[in-house]
C-alpha cells in the first residue's frame, strides 16, 4: 500500500491482498512476484496462500478520500500486487469488503486493473449501474490477448475503460476497439530479464489515440531504451517497419526515462478527471473527453 504511490498514473495503490497466478507471457517476469519474493511472501502460483492485511490497512483509504474531498479527486491503483479478479473462492469476503470500501470513498477512482475481465462479471457486484469512480482496465501487452480480453471488457458498463499496454510485447492495433476506450496506458519492461519494446510499437499506439481522442499515457521505457549503438556494445538490432535498424541498450529503468520523441504523454480521461488532479510533476497534455 502506499498513500503516494511511484507508480505514474496513480496518486494511492491499495491492495486488498497479495498473491496472484500467471496467465499470459505479459506475467513471464511479474515485478510483484519478485518484490514479495524479497519480502519473504510465498503468496504466487495456484497452490501459494494470499496474504491479507489488518485494520489500519484497510483505514487508509478513508483518510485519502477525506483528503481528496477537500483538495481534489485522486486515483487510486488497486491492486498492483494482485488480481481482484482472480478465480480463488477464499477471496470472496476480501472482495466484498473492498466494494463497500469503493462506495464510502466516492471522492476516490478505483483503478481496478485485471488480465482477466472475462470474470469480471461474476464478481463484481455491479451490473449495469457501475459506481462514477470505478475505472476498470485490463492489461493488453499483444495482439493475441487484446483480441481474448478486450470485447470482454467492452462489454461492461464502467465509467472509464482503459488498456494497459505493459509490458509491451510486440505491435497492437487498437482502432476496431478504441471507440469504446478511455484511457491507453503503455510502457516497456523493467527488470535484467526484460524483454526490450520496440520504439514503433508506443508510437502507433500513441498515434492511433490521438486519431480517436483518445488520453494516452506513455509510462517508461522500462530497462532499454533506443540509443546510438556506436556508443554501446551490449545493444541489441531492432529494426523499423521499413526494415530500418534501431539499436536498444539496458541502461535500466531509471536512465531510459519517460520520454517519447522529445516529451512526456500524461495524458489522463474523462471530463471529472481536470490537470489539477493530476500529480504536479506529472502535468501535461490532458484529454478531457468524457467517453464513458
Amino acid at each position: 500500500m502506499s498513500k503516494n504511490s511511484k507508480i505514474e498514473w496513480t496518486h494511492h495503490t491499495f491492495n486488498p491482498w497479495w498473491g496472484c497466478t500467471k496467465i499470459s507471457p505479459g506475467c513471464d517476469f511479474c515485478y510483484a512476484e519478485s518484490w514479495a519474493a524479497r519480502v519473504g511472501s510465498n503468496v504466487w502460483g495456484a497452490q501459494a496462500g494470499r496474504r491479507f492485511f489488518s485494520e489500519a490497512h484497510w483505514k487508509e483509504p478513508l483518510r485519502w478520500n477525506a483528503d481528496a474531498e477537500k483538495g481534489g479527486r485522486r486515483r487510486v491503483f488497486c491492486a498492483s500486487m494482485a488480481d481482484v479478479f482472480e478465480n480463488r473462492p477464499e477471496l470472496d469476503p476480501w472482495r466484498a469488503r473492498l466494494w463497500a470500501l469503493i462506495a464510502r470513498t466516492p471522492h476516490l477512482d478505483w483503478l481496478l486493473l485485471t488480465k482477466r475481465p472475462t470474470l469480471v462479471a461474476r464478481y463484481a457486484p455491479w451490473r449495469q449501474d457501475w459506481p462514477a469512480n470505478v475505472w476498470l482496465g485490463t492489461t493488453v501487452e499483444s495482439q493475441a490477448w487484446a483480441e481474448q480480453r478486450l470485447p470482454a471488457l467492452l462489454a461492461l458498463p464502467a465509467a472509464v475503460r482503459f488498456l494497459s499496454c505493459e509490458p509491451l510485447l510486440g505491435p497492437l492495433d487498437l482502432r476496431p476497439y478504441l471507440h469504446r476506450v478511455d484511457w491507453v496506458i503503455a510502457g516497456g519492461e523493467s527488470g535484467a530479464r526484460a524483454r526490450p519494446m520496440n520504439p514503433e510499437w508506443p508510437r502507433s499506439l500513441r498515434d492511433q489515440c490521438a486519431r480517436e481522442g483518445v488520453a494516452f499515457h506513455f509510462k517508461q521505457w522500462g530497462h532499454w531504451h533506443p540509443v546510438n549503438p556506436s556508443e554501446f556494445r551490449r545493444a541489441v538490432r531492432l529494426q523499423d517497419a521499413r526494415g530500418d535498424p534501431i539499436w536498444m541498450a539496458p541502461l535500466g529503468k531509471s536512465a531510459s526515462g519517460r520520454s517519447l520523441d522529445g516529451r512526456e504523454w500524461d495524458e489522463y480521461p474523462g471530463a471529472l478527471h481536470r490537470a489539477e488532479n493530476a500529480p504536479a510533476e506529472r502535468q501535461g497534455s490532458l484529454s478531457f473527453a468524457d467517453r464513458g
